[in-house]
């Protein structure tokens, strides 16, 4: 890679991470082949993007982010993952840890919040903003089915009352 594709790369993350709701990092030594391509495959139906870069290149890219505090973390093998959703590219990323012991979180930023494995763990254990659309849209139908259940509820007393008087006659 020469200097001139290395300085677009630095710029290419440099916006990424600038425009990311959520950062994770995480170590990944020991992962197969085929273990990368399932967490790329989780994290991206989860929202998310993962990456992996030389970090030098990413600590370069971090200057001048929120996120630059985390800059630190990049030693080894490491690989990086976001998100928009500050809680998607987490609950992916803690939910394949889970499952496969090789993949270990670090630490990562949301805005110029910075996080170590507790807060990526933390933040991966709150709903998604899907979810919370959801529960939203089920507390507002509640009131009106709950009104209708007691609006309905005289009238079918009043015809049990008719219907058992029509049968004792």
């Amino acid at each position: 890679m020469d200097r001139a594709e290395k300085s677009e790369l630095v710029a290419a993350l440099n916006e990424k991470l600038g425009n990311s709701g959520v950062i994770v990092v995480a170590h990944y030594a020991g992962l197969t082949v085929a273990e990368m391509t399932a967490l790329r495959s989780q994290i991206r139906e989860a929202g998310g993007t993962m990456q992996v870069a030389k970090n030098r290149l990413v600590k370069l890219a971090l200057e001048g982010t929120e996120a630059q505090e985390i800059a630190d973390l990049f030693s080894g093998p490491t690989c990086i993952m976001t998100s928009e959703d500050p809680v998607s590219a987490p609950k992916a990323a803690a939910k394949y840890a889970k499952e496969n012991d090789k993949l270990v979180l670090l630490g990562g930023a949301m805005g110029a919040t910075i996080l170590d494995q507790n807060g990526i763990k933390e933040l991966a254990s709150l709903p998604s903003l899907d979810e919370l659309r959801g529960k939203i849209v089920g507390l507002l139908q509640a009131p009106a089915g709950n009104v209708a259940r007691v609006l309905n509820a005289p009238a079918g007393q009043l015809a049990r009352v008719m219907g058992a008087k029509a049968a004792s006659e």
